[in-house]
């Protein structure tokens, strides 16, 4: 008799805590759901509202078409990952600068590992002491104002010689009209490039050599990784496949990234310049004095890294839309440029 009063305790005190913490847990589950955007309709399991995005219509306007019906910020999940959609400026400014540090971190991503330095690209880095660290580097030391001021002389150089050349094209190829019809697809991107290379590396993008058309062609598929679509950062389960063979095609392209950016790097270490330092230069100096604490890279990585933010904001190839400069040139220098875009 004794036995079963204290059987039947036990099973009333086992029964009564698992209440209390169901409720505990119902009632924390409930504030917590409070404050959290709601989830756009439409999701399908397992990959959630990717189909909607993937769509005959646009992104943009799928997520127009959400914002009215749920209201300027709800929730959509892509894969494993949620996220979160904003269409109100006052939301955005919230965000961004009332509660910017919530928002700071960005979210892992293949292309990011195997393209960017395993995230040592600060620029797509998460956030953390070494993200800071190089913001703090960078910001101080390569985009100040007195570095700009110091290599002024790149882009007016470059420009010069951009509008020489015009006039020497026109000189000969000069119509009764005294007007020339230019086809821009190249010359504005050349003009960009040779400015950025010379402030990273102190060399001259050559077009049409053999190493110009390296350079362009690595970038350019370097932008268009950065920008695809993978299945494994939505469904990492599914990563081991690379379907699409997009992981091969990224590992490709970063090894002629890195061997271009490592040959710059050999030559910046003989030549070691204390006078009209480029980027290279200034990297090495700094990373000599000042290393990054709590991190794993080692200099070079972090010098390429960085290096390949800024080679990477050269622009690629204008589209095939025909783009035409109009040049009157009847003296011996330009007096006016027209656009006709058609």
């Amino acid at each position: 008799m004794e036995f079963f009063q204290q059987f039947l305790l036990a099973t009333m005190a086992t029964f009564l805590s698992s209440l209390i913490i169901s409720l505990v847990l119902k009632n924390s589950r409930n504030q917590t759901q409070k404050k959290i955007a709601p989830e756009s309709g439409g999701a399908w399991p397992i990959v959630g509202h990717l189909p909607l995005l993937g769509a005959s219509r646009l992104p943009h306007k799928v997520l127009a078409a959400m914002a009215d019906t749920y209201g300027p910020i709800f929730t959509i999940r892509l894969g494993v990952n949620q996220a979160l959609v904003i269409s109100s400026s006052e939301l955005a400014r919230e965000c961004l600068l009332t509660n910017d540090k919530a928002v700071v971190g960005r979210s892992k991503s293949i292309a990011a590992e195997l393209l960017c330095y395993n995230y040592a690209m600060f620029g797509f880095g998460p956030h953390g002491s070494y993200w800071r660290h190089m913001r703090k580097l960078v910001m101080r030391e390569l985009l100040s104002n007195h570095r700009l001021d110091m290599l002024s002389h790149v882009w007016k150089s470059e420009v010069k010689m951009f509008v020489n050349d015009f006039y020497a094209l026109w000189s000969t190829n000069k119509s009764k009209s005294s007007t020339v019809l230019v086809d821009l697809k190249q010359r504005f991107s050349d003009l960009a490039m040779n400015i950025i290379f010379r402030i990273i590396s102190g060399k001259k993008f050559v077009v049409g050599s053999e190493e110009g058309k390296e350079i362009n062609e690595a970038i350019r598929e370097f932008m268009e990784h950065t920008g695809l679509f993978v299945i494994g950062d939505a469904l990492p389960f599914l990563r081991w496949m690379d379907l699409g063979g997009q992981e091969k095609a990224m590992k490709r392209n970063f090894k002629k990234l890195d061997h271009i950016l490592q040959g710059w790097l050999d030559e910046h270490k003989q030549k070691r310049s204390k006078n009209d330092q480029d980027f290279m230069d200034v990297m090495l100096q700094l990373l000599d004095h000042e290393p990054p604490k709590d991190c794993n890279y080692d200099a070079d990585t972090i010098n390429k890294a960085t290096c390949l933010v800024w080679t990477s904001s050269s622009p690629t190839p204008p589209p095939k839309k025909n783009i035409r400069l109009l040049i009157p040139l009847n003296c011996l220098q330009i007096v006016g440029v027209w656009f006709n875009f058609s």
